[in-house]
């Protein structure tokens, strides 16, 4: 059997090769979300680019353990809203509301 990588693992490579548009690839997720309600991949997507922006810094910056910032971001994570809200800042971004069309 050949060495095969996982689809995170190609998923993290592109992101470190195209950092141009992580951009665009948060408001998707985010997006996504809002339409399926389904955290684990929210949670999963955000675990990749946590590790493209680089874990160590992240933690050090949110005061979080390395090791609990993969467990929060985990597809069975279970994070608080503090938690995800500091992981986003120490990646460069925010949460932001957005008003709802009627």
């Amino acid at each position: 059997m050949g060495n095969y990588r996982s689809f995170n693992e190609v998923e993290e490579s592109y992101f470190r090769d195209h950092p141009e548009e992580i951009d665009d690839y948060i408001k998707l997720i985010f997006e996504e979300y809002d339409q399926d309600g389904n955290i684990g991949a929210l949670l999963s997507s955000l675990r990749v680019l946590s590790r493209v922006k680089g874990v160590s810094k992240i933690a050090q910056e949110t005061g979080l353990s390395r090791k609990g910032i993969q467990k929060a971001l985990s597809a069975d994570g279970n994070p608080n809203f503090a938690s995800i809200n500091a992981i986003l800042h120490a990646m460069g971004y925010r949460l932001f509301p957005q008003k709802l069309d009627a």
